[in-house]
């Protein structure tokens, strides 16, 4: 049994966890247990952020397919955060909220043979951040 007992200025935050797992409590703890509530962290952000739990559909394929499409669109995300949002106020965001700052934007996007232009509002509050992270991915 490993036993973990916090006190902050929120009250009193005792945990417990017994187990039958071999190795020393302190890496139990933190390696597993806590590796273990972090996956589901992710599970819960991707169904409520990217609507992986709507299986509405009586086709098991149609499902399928839109789980896999929720699992891209967090792995894209996921990504954009580590990589796009390093150092910055939304690097811990969740997807819901990166979904609704970055994405869902009305703009225009201009083709031509040489360039594409993004053409984004300027009451957009987070334009400023929107080009910091673009430019971050694209090449030199």
């Amino acid at each position: 049994m490993i036993a973990k007992a916090e006190h902050s200025v929120k009250g009193e935050n005792p945990r417990f966890l017994v187990t039958n797992l071999a190795g020393a409590p302190k890496t139990l703890y933190e390696d597993v247990y806590c590796a273990r509530g972090e996956m589901e962290n992710r599970i819960k952000e991707q169904q409520l952020g990217l609507f992986a739990d709507r299986t509405s559909c009586h086709i098991w394929w149609a499902n399928q397919f839109r789980l896999l499409l929720a699992s891209l669109g967090h792995l894209l995300l996921d990504t954009f955060r580590h990589l796009g949002l390093a150092g910055t106020e939304l690097a811990r965001a969740q997807c819901f909220t990166l979904r609704v700052k970055f994405l869902k934007i009305g703009g225009v996007i201009l083709r031509n043979t040489r360039r594409i232009r993004f053409l984004l509002p300027d009451a957009n509050p987070w334009q400023a951040l929107f080009w910091r992270i673009a430019e971050r991915f694209t090449p030199d």
